[in-house]
C-alpha cells in the first residue's frame, strides 16, 4: 500500500510538472527589428515588430519599443534585434548539396571513391551550413552521380530528422551518350556517370517518368557542352539533345505538372531550351537577343550563377584568361537580360564551390553586374520563391507566410556583402542561430 501511494504520488508530481511546463511555454515570438527588408517593398522600414505563432507570421506591425519589458502577448518570447536588419530567409535556386567543391575535390574521386551513403552524410552537413548562412530554402539541381539521395535528404528535413532548408530536388538530371563525366577511361570499363544517360524521344519520356516516380520535384537536362568563344564574342557550344528530344522531355515533364530546368551556357543550348519551352535557363553565359525576347514571352526564368567564374579564376590561375572571357560575356548577357525584362532568380551553383563558403558571396557580383542591392535581395527572396512556386508560403515577411526570418548587423542596402555574415536564423518558426547574448 505504501509502495502504491509512492507510485501514485510520483505520477501526480510528474503529471503536474508536465502541465506546468506546458502552461509556461511561450505562445510564440515577438521579433523587434531595427530595420526590416520584407522582400516585396521597394524601401526598408524601421522599428518593426514581427509576431510569430507556431511556424507562421501572424502580424507585421510598427513597433512601440516597449515590448522588451512587458510583452503584451503574455508569455511570448521577445527577441530584441533593434541593432539588426531583418530579412526573409534567403533562397538559392541552383545548388548541389551532394557535391563538396568539384574543383577542389576531383570529380572522379567523388564518383569512384565515395559511396552514396558517405556523400549523403556530408550533404547533411552542407544543408545545415546553408541554414546557418541564412538560406532557408534551396532548389537542388541534381546529385552528380548519387542517385536519388537528394530525395532522401529533402524527406529527412521535412520529417524533422535532420535540420536544413526547405528543399526542391531534381535527382539524377539527364544528358546524352558521350557528353558527361565520367569520360576518358578505357572503353572496356563500365563506369558510373554524373547523370542519367538518355537518348531519343522515347528514352527522354521514360527518364522523366522514372525520376518523377522516385520523388524528383524538378527535371533537369544538360543542353550543351564544349563552350568556345567566337571572334565576335559569342559563346558557341555543342548542343546535346536534338530539338525533338528536348521537346519530348519538356512535354512529358509539363504533362505530369512538373517543371524543367536546363543547364545551357551557350548559343545553341539556350536556343534549343527556349524553343522547347523549359521553365528555367541555368547559367546562360551567352543568350542571343532573340532568345531573351522569347524568354520574356514564355515567362522563362534566368538563373545566371555569375560568381562561379570569378571563383574559378581565383582558385585555378591557369583558367583565369578563359574565365575572364566568360565573365565579360556573362556580364553583358546579365545586363541585356535585365534590360529585356527577363525574370532573374538567385542561384549560385553552391557545391561546385565548397559549402564552407556562404552562397551569399554572389550578391556583390550581381550588384557589380547592374542590379541594385534591393533587386539582388529580391532575386533571392520573393523572386526565387516565385520560381519555386512557393511565393504564397516563403520569400517575404508578411502575415500568413512561414516564419523564415534572418537578421544581419548593419544595412545590406548600403553594403550588400554583409549578407555573408548572418547572425540570426529562424526557419518554420524555429530558431537555429541567434546573436551572442540573445
Amino acid at each position: 500500500m505504501k509502495s502504491h501511494c509512492h507510485i501514485t504520488l510520483l505520477f501526480v508530481l510528474l503529471f503536474t510538472s508536465v502541465v506546468f511546463a506546458q502552461s509556461t511555454q511561450p505562445s510564440g515570438y515577438i521579433i523587434h527589428c531595427g530595420t526590416l527588408i520584407d522582400g516585396v517593398s521597394s524601401q526598408s522600414r524601421h522599428n518593426i515588430d514581427i509576431n510569430v505563432s507556431g511556424n507562421k507570421i501572424t502580424e507585421v506591425r510598427q513597433g512601440t519599443g516597449a515590448f522588451s519589458a512587458s510583452p503584451p502577448e503574455g508569455r511570448a518570447y521577445f527577441i530584441d534585434l533593434q541593432s539588426y536588419t531583418c530579412l526573409p530567409g534567403l533562397i538559392d535556386t541552383h545548388t548541389h548539396v551532394l557535391l563538396q567543391g568539384d574543383i577542389i575535390v576531383d570529380y572522379d574521386e567523388q564518383l569512384l571513391k565515395e559511396s552514396t551513403a558517405y556523400r549523403a552524410i556530408r550533404a547533411t552537413v552542407a544543408v545545415r551550413r546553408a541554414l546557418d548562412f541564412g538560406f532557408t530554402a534551396l532548389r537542388d539541381l541534381e546529385t552528380e552521380g548519387a542517385g536519388y539521395a537528394d530525395v532522401d535528404i529533402r524527406n529527412a528535413i521535412d520529417r524533422g530528422i535532420i535540420p536544413g532548408p526547405h528543399m526542391q530536388v531534381s535527382s539524377r538530371a539527364m544528358d546524352v551518350t558521350g557528353a558527361y563525366p565520367l569520360l576518358g577511361y578505357s572503353w572496356e570499363l563500365e563506369l558510373p556517370h554524373g547523370v542519367q544517360v538518355v537518348d531519343g524521344v522515347d528514352g527522354g519520356r521514360k527518364a522523366v517518368r522514372e525520376q518523377l516516380s522516385h520523388g524528383a520535384d524538378w527535371i533537369k537536362v544538360y543542353s550543351d557542352r564544349g563552350g568556345m568563344v567566337r571572334p565576335d564574342g559569342v559563346l558557341d557550344d555543342i548542343p546535346t539533345f536534338t530539338l525533338d528530344e528536348m521537346r519530348a522531355i519538356v512535354d512529358e515533364t509539363h504533362r505530369q505538372r512538373h517543371k524543367i530546368a536546363s543547364h545551357a551556357a551557350g548559343l545553341n543550348g539556350v536556343h534549343i531550351s527556349v524553343e522547347a519551352g523549359v521553365d528555367t535557363v541555368e547559367h546562360g553565359t551567352y543568350i542571343a537577343p532573340e532568345d531573351l525576347k522569347t524568354m520574356v514571352q514564355k515567362g522563362i526564368w534566368y538563373v545566371p550563377t555569375p560568381y562561379l567564374a570569378h571563383y574559378r579564376a581565383q582558385v585555378l590561375p591557369r583558367t583565369a584568361e578563359r574565365m575572364q572571357q566568360q565573365i565579360k560575356i556573362q556580364q553583358d548577357t546579365f545586363r541585356r537580360a535585365m534590360a529585356a525584362g527577363v525574370k532573374i532568380a538567385y542561384g549560385t551553383d553552391a557545391g561546385a564551390f565548397e559549402w564552407t563558403i556562404s552562397p551569399a558571396v554572389q550578391f556583390p557580383v550581381m550588384v557589380q553586374y547592374g542590379m541594385s542591392p534591393m533587386q539582388a535581395i529580391q532575386s533571392a527572396t520573393i523572386q526565387a520563391a516565385d520560381l519555386m512556386g512557393m511565393k504564397d508560403r516563403i520569400g517575404s515577411i508578411e502575415t500568413g507566410k512561414l516564419a523564415d526570418i534572418i537578421a544581419v548587423a548593419g544595412d545590406p542596402l548600403a553594403d550588400i556583402s554583409i549578407l555573408q555574415k548572418v547572425d540570426f536564423v529562424m526557419k518554420d518558426g524555429q530558431i537555429y542561430k541567434r546573436p551572442a547574448g540573445h
